[in-house]
């Protein structure tokens, strides 16, 4: 019969080659993250408009996948530590990247007489303005590493409590910096449509308040699912003793 394996600890340990349901678990957090930033990157490019208190906000179809990673972000810094988390956003950026090389050597190739979508209708939906991408990437990459610091510094400073504290203080830092980033990135050095000068900065300013709203709501929104979804993950997945001494070594 094969022996149990022990960690350096002297705890138990699983056997070599098995993926445990904590680590079966992290690959779903990344699968949902990476594929939500997928999915945002795709339909950035769509603008809708809405009224609020009388005044008229538009913002990016994005908003919708979005806050989702930030979320999941969250979720791995708490149950899984500050290196798994830094380390998804990294595999993000990267996907991200592939993603948008496929999307330009998709443009390139030679389209068949009689495929459904028209080069024209490929350009119109997948070729984005190169500064939307810079922008939103660097965002990305900016927002979500100050989300998983500011997380872990809560954390310390209230040692371990008040999960809605380090869940939402880091998500509202973290948003009103990508949300600055993408705003000004996009739209400075951009001529207005209707007057054909280019946009104030008074301009910029009112469209990073009404982007940031929105990303704060929907922030604040999701408190009840960050609670969920650590609770569920503490009270029903079983630890995993090699995760758990990383988590000890790097958070």
């Amino acid at each position: 019969m094969a022996q149990a394996l022990t960690s350096p600890s002297g705890n138990p340990s699983r056997q070599p080659g098995s993926i445990s349901t904590h680590e079966r678990l992290y690959i779903l957090l990344a699968g949902i993250f990476l594929g939500a930033l997928v999915i945002t990157n795709v339909v950035a490019a769509k603008f809708f408009e809405f009224e609020v208190f009388g005044g008229r906000i538009i913002y990016s179809v994005g908003i919708f996948a979005y806050p989702i990673t930030f979320l999941v972000t969250d979720i791995i810094s708490e149950i899984y530590g500050r290196k798994r988390a830094n380390h998804i956003v990294a595999v993000g950026f990267l996907v991200s990247g592939l993603s948008i090389g496929v999307i330009y050597l998709g443009r390139v190739a030679p389209i068949w007489t009689d495929s459904p979508l028209s080069q024209e209708n490929y350009d119109a939906v997948f070729m984005f303005a190169p500064r939307l991408l810079l922008g939103s990437m660097a965002a990305y990459l900016v927002a979500q590493f100050i989300d998983i610091r500011v997380f872990h510094f809560w954390k310390r400073l209230t040692k371990g409590k008040h999960l809605w504290l380090r869940n939402n203080g880091s998500t509202l830092i973290s948003q009103l910096v990508d949300t600055a980033i993408v705003t000004v990135l996009v739209t400075a050095f951009t001529r207005s449509q209707e007057s054909g000068e280019f946009i104030p900065v008074s301009e910029m300013i009112l469209r990073i308040r009404d982007g940031y709203l929105i990303k704060a709501a929907v922030a604040l929104l999701d408190t009840p699912l960050f609670y969920l979804a650590v609770y569920a993950i503490r009270r029903w997945v079983p630890p995993d003793p090699i995760a758990a001494g990383m988590r000890e070594e790097t958070d």
